[in-house]
């Protein structure tokens, strides 16, 4: 029997308040998350998973500030704070997320020389995660995603769903987003929207 799926996308240290790439609302996630993780059959969630030299840091590179953009081997690239630096408390899933009802974590970002926010692949599509292997052998035909950030890998990560055929939802109140500019999570809404995501204004 087809099975439905919650992808939890990113809920750690460094993306919630106090973190090192924090954004605003992350902490409201945590218990909409334990709420609502029993009402599906398989729970997945990803993680960054940076090492300390990762070449989205603004860090790494002389002359770039946070937020800039840049070519990062052939594709555009913002700058980053340092964060989600592999065994860092930052990088761990934030406290109080029920982790005994999460079956997987699909660790991302591993490559120093390119970003991930998908859950499914690197940003250049060049390299799979194992999600959605992960998703067909648990016999899941639909998923539904929460989590941070709205505009960057929640994005990614409902839009590559589609693509690798699943029935995809965004839980809207589930979400919260960087806005790094004005309109930024309301674009990504509308990309999502107008590639076949069904956003959904309700709770599950």
């Amino acid at each position: 029997m087809p099975r439905h799926a919650l992808i939890i996308v990113d809920l750690q240290n460094d993306f919630v308040e106090g973190g090192a790439l924090a954004v605003s609302g992350g902490l409201e996630l945590i218990p909409l998350a334990n709420q609502w993780m029993p009402q599906f059959d398989v729970v997945i969630a990803t993680q960054d998973w940076h090492p300390k030299n990762h070449q989205s840091f603004a860090s790494q590179h002389p002359g770039v500030s946070i937020g800039d953009v840049f070519d990062l081997n052939g594709l555009s690239q913002v700058a980053w704070p340092d964060h989600c630096i592999q065994n860092s408390f930052g990088a761990k899933l934030v406290d109080g997320l029920n982790l005994s009802r999460i079956n997987t974590i699909i660790q991302k970002g591993t490559d120093p020389e390119i970003d991930s926010y998908s859950g499914f692949f690197d940003n250049g599509h060049r390299k799979a995660t194992c999600l959605a292997d992960f998703l067909r052998s648990n016999d899941v035909d639909r998923v539904s995603v929460m989590g941070i950030a709205t505009d960057y890998c929640v994005r990614f990560t409902a839009l590559d769903a589609v693509t690798a055929g699943f029935q995809t939802t965004l839980i809207l109140p589930g979400c919260r987003g960087v806005e790094m500019q004005t309109g930024d999570i309301k674009a990504a809404v509308e990309q999502m929207a107008a590639a076949g995501v069904t956003i959904s204004p309700e709770t599950p």
